[in-house]
Order: structure tokens, then C-alpha cells, then sequence
């Protein structure tokens, strides 16, 4: 297909998909109530996709199926004490999948417990005056090996007195990728090297307690108060205009700002003074810095008139391939693009392409039913 076109062809959510054999739009999932009706409604709907995830993450790991039972239910008393709460959701979510607690317990671990792949993702966060609307808008390209597109979907949430979340998952997982209805969004990168990992919180019940937040004041605290297990990168957002990325260490954060250019953009190596070093690069992907020196450049072309439809072409860019933004299946780790995220948060509404996006359509998901 002719490049022009390609990279003029996304001009809103119902663009048409660009080739044949591009996946389906992720399905959405909605529920609400207690925690614990909303794991049910969430086990019913997602059934299917959530006990194929968990036949993958039983596949990644060392053992048999006792153990990984056991080594999930290890985590327990760790959610029971920081997030007791999410451990009644995962129960319903148990319940309505029909499958063990042990089992909606694993989903919701994943990397600390089973072989997960290492995510190479691209995240920003562009604050109001830069963008054409006048609002925040915030996402990722999302990059890990093409079967995981089988397992995801977009899960719209809506528990009592919280805010309502809207989040790009995998099966059985009820903390990920996106946004709540009081502005805070958060999109996340695996990062090189860093300090050790440890047995602690995994990271996707923190991240749904970050989208139980209404400002990033709040969301620094659930920083300053969870124990990770492993190291990970987030850009993020809130309703009142503020941007800030957070490099989210098992010794604690590290705060990076925009530095007034109105944007922040991350991959998945160190940024931060204290652990950019030249031992921590080696051990980051090496596409790392070459994603990082496209993405900065991309969004400083159009500051001050940046949109969806800007951000779809960014997304879809192909310089440093085959490890470039948009990234297609190579032979090295077998990764690709499995999702391209834009997310409008003062409008309530996410833009998400399935596998890559020079490939897919973008779709609107709205919390507005």
C-alpha cells in the first residue's frame, strides 16, 4: 500500500480498517455495583478470554497446577493487607468465570508468579494547551507477542462511591491501562535494569488503585505506600490538566515533569538522574532510545495543535523499523503492537486499535452508554 495513504487513512474513530486479516475491535464490557458484583458481572462477560489467559500463564510457568494455585494464593495476605477490597472483586470474578479463586487470583499477579512477556510499550501524556481541543489526552502503544490480542478487551467499570474506570485488559485482570471519570489516567512501560525485584504487590492491583484516585496528588501517595515487586514506568494525567510521569521503583518513585514543554513521552529505559546509568541501558531494550528519540520529536512537530487524529499517525509510525513505534512481528522476541491507546479523559471516551495501528481501525469506547 502506498505510505501516503497509510499514514493519511486514520482520520477518526470510524476509520476503516487498512488490510484484511486485521483482528477484530476489542469487545467491551460493562459493569457496576459492589466489588464484589462487579468481579462477577466481569467473570460472566470475559469467561472465555479469561480462562485462556490463564491456560497461557499456566503454560509460562514452572510447575504443575497445584503449584501455581499455590503460588497465587501466596500473594493473598499482601492484597488482603493494601487492597482487601480487590481481593473481594477477584472472588466474584472467580464466580462468575467459574473458575478457582487461586486461578482470578494468578490473572491479576501474572509476571511475579508465570513467565510474562516483557512489554516494550510507548506512553505520553500532553497537557490541555497542547492539544488542539484545549483537553488532555494521554495513551500508549501497547507491544508484546501477537497471542495476547486473543486474551484482551476494554472493561468499563462503575463501583459504588468511586469513580467510575475504563481500562484496556487482559482476561481476569482488574487493573490496567487507562483512565477514570475524574480525569486520572495512567498508561505504563516495563523498564531495564533498576533496582532488584522482591516479593511485594504485583502491579496491576496498583494500578487499579491509582484509577480509584481523583487527582495526582492522590495517585503519588498510592506510590508512596504500595510495595512493588518489580520495577515499571507510568505517564499520567488528572482532571485538572496536570502531566507527570512516575518511574516506579521496588526502592520507591522517581518523579519526572514536562519541564514546561507540555508533553512527556517514555519507553522503557531510565530517564531519571538516579538510574540512568550505563549499567541499567544495557539491560533495556535496545529499540528503547531510538522509540523515545521519535516519540519526543513527533509530538514537539505539532505542540500546540495535537489531536486524535495526529496521535493515530504517531501511533502508526514505522521510522526504526521493524522496532519503531509501530511495531509488526520480527523474529527477535516475537513482539508487536497488540494495542494502540488514545484516551480523552474530560470527554470520558478511549480511541483503541487492536494489534497495529497502520493496520486497524481506532475505535471510541464511552463510559457514556
Amino acid at each position: 500500500m502506498n505510505a501516503k495513504l497509510t499514514r493519511r487513512a486514520f482520520v477518526g474513530s470510524a476509520a476503516l480498517a487498512l488490510h484484511a486479516g486485521a483482528p477484530p475491535p476489542y469487545p467491551l464490557y460493562r459493569c457496576s455495583g459492589s466489588h464484589r458484583e462487579l468481579g462477577r458481572q466481569h467473570g460472566e462477560q470475559a469467561r472465555d478470554r479469561i480462562r485462556a489467559h490463564i491456560a497461557y500463564l499456566q503454560q509460562g510457568f514452572k510447575g504443575g497446577r497445584d503449584k501455581f494455585h499455590r503460588a497465587a494464593l501466596g500473594f493473598v495476605p499482601l492484597f488482603e493487607q493494601h487492597c482487601p477490597h480487590l481481593v473481594d472483586e477477584i472472588r466474584g470474578l472467580g464466580e462468575g468465570a467459574g473458575i478457582p479463586f487461586a486461578e482470578a487470583m494468578a490473572c491479576n499477579i501474572r509476571g511475579e508468579i508465570s513467565r510474562a512477556p516483557v512489554e516494550g510499550c510507548t506512553a505520553y501524556a500532553i497537557r490541555s494547551r497542547q492539544t488542539a481541543s484545549g483537553g488532555v489526552l494521554v495513551g500508549q502503544n501497547s507491544d508484546l507477542p501477537g497471542k495476547m490480542i486473543e486474551f484482551a478487551y476494554v472493561l468499563h467499570l462503575k463501583p459504588v462511591g468511586k469513580p467510575e474506570v475504563m481500562i484496556w485488559t487482559f482476561g481476569g485482570m482488574i487493573g490496567y491501562h487507562g483512565m477514570n471519570s475524574a480525569g486520572v489516567a495512567h498508561f505504563a512501560n516495563a523498564l531495564g535494569g533498576g533496582p532488584a525485584g522482591r516479593f511485594a504487590l504485583p502491579h496491576y492491583p496498583v494500578k487499579r488503585l491509582m484509577l480509584e484516585c481523583r487527582n495526582l496528588t492522590e495517585v503519588l501517595a498510592v506510590f508512596e505506600r504500595a510495595p512493588l515487586a518489580s520495577n515499571g514506568n507510568y505517564v499520567m494525567a488528572d482532571g485538572n490538566g496536570e502531566v507527570l510521569d512516575v518511574e516506579a521503583t521496588t526502592e520507591g518513585p522517581q518523579i519526572l515533569r514536562d519541564e514546561g514543554k507540555g508533553y512527556i513521552a517514555h519507553t522503557n529505559h531510565f530517564l531519571c538522574s538516579r538510574y540512568a546509568t550505563k549499567e541499567n541501558y544495557d539491560k533495556s531494550s535496545p529499540d528503547s532510545f531510538k522509540r523515545q528519540e521519535r516519540i519526543d520529536a513527533l509530538l514537539a512537530q505539532d505542540a500546540g495543535q495535537l489531536d486524535v487524529a495526529a496521535l493515530q499517525r504517531f501511533l502508526s509510525d514505522h521510522s526504526n523499523g521493524p522496532r519503531s513505534i509501530c511495531r509488526h512481528p520480527d523474529k527477535a522476541d516475537g513482539s508487536q503492537t497488540v494495542a494502540s491507546i488514545i484516551a480523552e479523559p474530560g470527554r470520558r471516551r478511549m480511541h483503541v486499535a487492536a494489534g497495529t495501528p497502520c493496520n486497524s481501525r481506532f475505535v471510541a469506547y464511552s463510559m457514556d452508554t
